[in-house]
């Protein structure tokens, strides 16, 4: 009898090749290789965000642009423009309190915006200079509660995303692990977005944060996020896929990299040297690009 770790091995391996198949007779052999150095990410708050969600503490807000200096600079060679900021009590992001200066960002190029929680005007409003939103897609109204401290149900997801989907391009972005690196409402997410209009899936994985309240946990194992992207590959046969910026560097990057290839996906941002390899031995052709994956 097969130990349960040697059980659980022969599943991933027998997942992945079902969803490599999958994955070959759906999608061309090729695969997207993105490094968005032409996208400009941007904050219309700076680095204040009201929440002090579990996994960031705003701390992912210091690294983007406040938008009067995108505004009143040149933004020499970016194209495009990623546009977030910090969610009010509410959990949305005050794009619109910003409306002028989004009007005048979307003349300079296309913007992916980053919404949070939204009513149908401000789905509507928003839709005017989105090119895509990326929306990040809860199926968990615990992790609601204790990642973003928010008295929200998923219900409240599915509605603001129903409503964009209305009005503009939407990516739905699932966050692997993302209350303290378990795997609780992300299986829910998908079989909630099976019922609903996707065009993409963009994914990414828990990273711990120094400075936050889940800066000593763990991200989920390789192995559990290789089953679930390869199981969101047998329920989005035709879906593209992607694995997005955010997930953990170093030895974990590189073998979730190559596990993620393995599982079917068609998309891969700031790719590992373990991807490339994997990319060659999978026998797939190689394309680059430079923007916001989501773009």
């Amino acid at each position: 009898m097969l130990e349960n770790s040697e059980r659980q091995e022969a599943g991933l391996h027998k997942i992945l090749e079902q969803a490599w198949q999958i994955r070959r007779a759906n999608f061309p052999d090729a695969i997207e290789f993105c490094s968005p150095g032409r996208t400009l990410p941007v904050s219309v708050t700076g680095a204040r965000c009201a929440l002090d969600c579990a996994h960031c503490s705003g701390i992912y807000l210091r690294g983007m642009i406040p938008i009067d200096k995108a505004l009143s600079g040149n933004n020499e060679g970016k194209q495009s423009y990623l546009v977030s900021g910090g969610s009010d009590r509410c959990g949305k992001v005050p794009l619109l309190e910003y409306w002028a200066g989004l009007k005048k960002l979307a003349e300079r190029g296309p913007l992916n915006l980053h919404t949070g929680l939204v009513s149908e005007e401000e789905a509507a409003r928003l839709s005017e200079v989105a090119s895509v939103v990326s929306f990040d897609f809860i199926g968990d109204d615990k992790t609601i509660n204790e990642v973003y401290g928010l008295a929200l149900t998923v219900d409240d997801y599915l509605e603001s995303y129903r409503l964009l989907q209305k009005y503009t391009r939407v990516v739905p972005h699932l966050c692997i692990g993302l209350n303290r690196g378990e795997i609780e409402g992300e299986y829910r997410a998908l079989h909630l977005l099976r019922d609903e209009n996707v065009e993409a899936i963009s994914m990414i994985i828990f990273r711990p944060t120094a400075g936050t309240a889940f800066g000593n946990c763990l991200p989920p194992s390789p192995k559990e996020v290789a089953y679930f992207i390869a199981s969101a590959r047998l329920m989005f046969p035709r879906i593209p896929i992607y694995l997005g910026c955010m997930r953990p560097g170093g030895r974990y990057r590189e073998e979730v990299d190559a596990y993620a290839i393995k599982a079917g996906i068609n998309k891969l941002v700031l790719p590992s040297p373990a991807a490339r390899r994997q990319a060659g031995l999978m026998g797939l052709t190689v394309s680059y690009s430079e923007e916001c994956c989501s773009l």
